[in-house]
């Protein structure tokens, strides 16, 4: 009598029904994680499917024969560095970053058109090539000192034209860094410092003539004042003065005074009690 289990005939089938099922459920089960959407892809239904919206984040089941191919829809980031020519013939060396996604809404022509590698099919030759167009227009003072935002920016929009048309969104290119030749650098941070110094020199200069204007207005204001006073004092005007002062002077408790008589051109003549 053998010892082993003897599985009855009927149950076969079933069991041989179920690895089937796994198998197919195995492969029809897709899930798409967060910040992503698939692209499907029939092989019996046409190809890529472009017609209706992406697959989104979640439990998706899927005929086993079919395809999905996983995006990843948030912004990313790219960090390039570059060589190019300056407008004249000088190496210099550009450290940029793009930021980028794909469009959700138009991932199934992406998938169809470019593929999977857009990044290096479509953006880096790009951005490179719009990255020599520009650069190549500035000379490198311009490019070390004064244009940094301006060539940023021409990069950024002359990529984006191209990019726009390729169902791919290009939200900014960020110059980090521009690296000239040591010996052209040097040459360049001697000039600005000479131009610093020029300009501070006029400043000075310009300094001191306004100060030498407010002191000729000044002692011309002074002098003007004391030649209109000169010719308002008339004899009397002054008898009057003096007459006031004297009063004043009567008036207060720390002073002692006599009048008596007059004094030259007629005047009060003030005596202290000493």
């Amino acid at each position: 009598m053998s010892n082993q289990l003897q599985l009855p005939k009927s149950i076969l089938p079933i069991i041989f029904v179920g690895i089937l099922l796994i198998i197919f459920l195995s492969k029809s089960i897709v899930t798409i994680e967060a910040g992503e959407a698939g692209v499907l892809w029939k092989r019996f239904g046409g190809g890529v499917v472009t017609e209706q919206p992406p697959l989104g984040e979640g439990f998706h089941i899927v005929a086993p024969w079919n395809k999905v191919y996983v995006y990843e829809v948030r912004r990313q980031e790219l960090f390039e560095k570059m060589k190019v020519l300056s407008s004249n013939g000088l190496d210099i060396q550009l450290d940029a970053s793009a930021w980028y996604q794909p469009k959700t809404e138009e991932l199934g022509k992406l998938h169809q058109e470019i593929g999977e590698g857009y990044l290096e099919r479509i953006i880096l030759p790009t951005i490179r090539s719009a990255a020599r167009s520009v650069v190549g227009r500035y000379t490198p003072e311009q490019l070390y000192s004064s244009k940094r935002d301006a060539i940023q920016a021409e990069i950024y929009e002359e990529t984006k034209k191209i990019v726009d048309k390729q169902h791919i969104i290009l939200d900014e290119v960020l110059v980090r860094d521009v690296t000239l030749p040591p010996t052209i650098k040097d040459a360049i941070e001697r000039k600005l410092r000479q131009e610093q110094e020029s300009l501070e020199y006029e400043f000075r200069l310009e300094k001191a003539e306004k100060e030498a204007e407010r002191q000729r207005i000044e002692a011309k204001g002074k002098a003007d004042a004391n030649r209109i006073l000169s010719a308002s004092l008339t004899d009397k005007i002054l008898k009057d003065k003096g007459i006031e002062a004297t009063l004043k002077l009567s008036e207060s408790p720390n002073a002692k005074v006599v009048v008596v008589g007059s004094g030259k051109d007629g005047m009060p003549l003030i005596l202290g009690n000493n």
